[in-house]
This record gives C-alpha cells, sequence and structure tokens, in this order.
C-alpha cells in the first residue's frame, strides 16, 4: 500500500517538473520575441548586421594586392646571436657536471659531460648555448674559446 502512495508521488513530481520545464522554454521564447536570427550579413566595412546589402548601392574598390595575408619578409635587421660567452666556474670531472658563467649578465649555467667535446677546468673561457633542461636552462654545445 505504501509503494503505490510513493509511486504516485514520483509521478507528480515528474509531471510538476516537466509542467515547469515547458513554462521555462515559453518564457524564452517570449523573452526573445520567438524570433532567431538566421542570416548575418556583413557591411562593407566588415561590420555584421542583420539586414541584407543594398544591391542599387555602389560597391567601393579596392587594391587586392594591398591585403597582407601573411608575416611580411624581415628587411635588413641585424641577426641575434644565441652563442654566449663565458668561463667555468666549476666542474666536477668525477660527477661529469659543472657551472658556467655568462660574461654579459653574469648569470650562472649547468652543464653536464655530455654537451661537452672536450676536458674542461675550472676558469676556461667558453662558449656555449643556451638550452632547456628537465630544471631549468642549461649550457649546450659548449666550445673552447
Amino acid at each position: 500500500m505504501a509503494d503505490s502512495f510513493n509511486k504516485k508521488e514520483r509521478e507528480k513530481k515528474r509531471q510538476k517538473r516537466r509542467k515547469d520545464k515547458l513554462a521555462r522554454k515559453e518564457a524564452r521564447k517570449n523573452e526573445d520575441g520567438g524570433k532567431k536570427i538566421e542570416f548575418m550579413y556583413m557591411d562593407e566595412d566588415g561590420n555584421l548586421t542583420e539586414t541584407p546589402p543594398d544591391p542599387t548601392k555602389k560597391k567601393k574598390e579596392f587594391d587586392a594586392s594591398m591585403i597582407a595575408i601573411s608575416t611580411p619578409k624581415k628587411g635588413d635587421e641585424e641577426k641575434v646571436s644565441f652563442v654566449k660567452t663565458g668561463f667555468c666556474k666549476f666542474f666536477n670531472t668525477e660527477k661529469g657536471y659543472g657551472f658556467l658563467v655568462d660574461n654579459a649578465t653574469k648569470e650562472s649555467f649547468f652543464v653536464h659531460a655530455n654537451s661537452l667535446s672536450f676536458e674542461i677546468k675550472e676558469n676556461d673561457k667558453v662558449t656555449f648555448e643556451i638550452g632547456s633542461g628537465p630544471k631549468g636552462p642549461v649550457a649546450v654545445k659548449v666550445s673552447k674559446v
């Protein structure tokens, strides 16, 4: 007996939710007037409008060669060099790593023995490039000056 009462109550709640949903849908429809914009037109200035363009109006002429589709080529700009000069602040040959200092910024960079093509000692003058390592910037392509 209690089970059928619960079924009736659940059905009443379900019917009420359906009615509420339909009422919200009708309210939304009345809110915007029931008319949805299906098409948008672009005027000669590139603005979107709901009204179609006037076919009797004379269109503006433009030179299509003046439109830049891609990035313009770079002119005679100086090339940026990524090669830095510096010296070896510390290097542990047993563990195979050390640190190089950039002469310009006095910034220190980690260097591993895999990036070296020669034996390095402390205070050796070197050139190197900056690469990305797992814990930050590292010196790569290291060579002696």
